[in-house]
């Protein structure tokens, strides 16, 4: 790996307006398949999103770990802005590709359509930049993301800033 291609993908989250960026390593992640629980029993999308764990073919998070595991670093985007979160990690997936990581992989929490057309049972209107969230495939995103110093709290109520995590997987 190149030292500068990871700053050089750092510094293009930062300028497409990532709040942060950080590089990782693949022994940063910390996987957790508990992570299935709050998604079957707390999230809306749950059974409908195509995105989604719940949607057919999909991997369970133990099987997401055997494939993540294979990768060695990345970035991890931090955002308050749902949109900006989705649309940089794939614009860092997109350059990583370009720069001969061919199996480059965004996750981040779908933020393409006002509403996923799931919700009404057609298919993905962008199943070429919908991607999977962070922490829908196994990865306890809290306990990753402190170690790097970046902000994540439970939410206590609506008014509280949500703080969006996306990561890009680079080998």
């Amino acid at each position: 790996m190149k030292a500068d291609f990871s700053q050089h993908l750092i510094d293009m989250a930062l300028s497409m307006g990532a709040d942060d960026a950080v590089k990782f390593v693949i022994e940063d992640i910390v996987f957790d398949p508990r992570t299935i629980l709050k998604c079957a029993f707390g999230c809306m999308d749950w059974g409908f999103g195509h995105t989604c764990p719940s949607r057919p073919g999909s991997l369970k998070p133990w099987e997401y770990e055997q494939v993540l595991r294979r990768y060695s670093w990345g970035i991890i985007v931090h955002s308050t802005d749902k949109r900006i979160s989705h649309e940089v990690s794939f614009a860092l997936e997109r350059e990583a590709f370009l720069e001969g990581y061919y199996f480059a992989f965004s996750m981040s929490d779908c933020a393409l359509c006002s509403e996923c057309a799931g919700f009404h049972g057609k298919p993905c209107v962008n199943p070429k930049k919908a991607r999977p969230a962070f922490h829908s495939v196994g990865i306890d995103v809290f306990e990753t993301v402190r170690k790097f110093g970046l902000p994540i709290q439970t939410l206590k109520d609506e008014t509280e800033q949500v703080n969006w995590y996306s990561a890009v997987f680079v080998e």
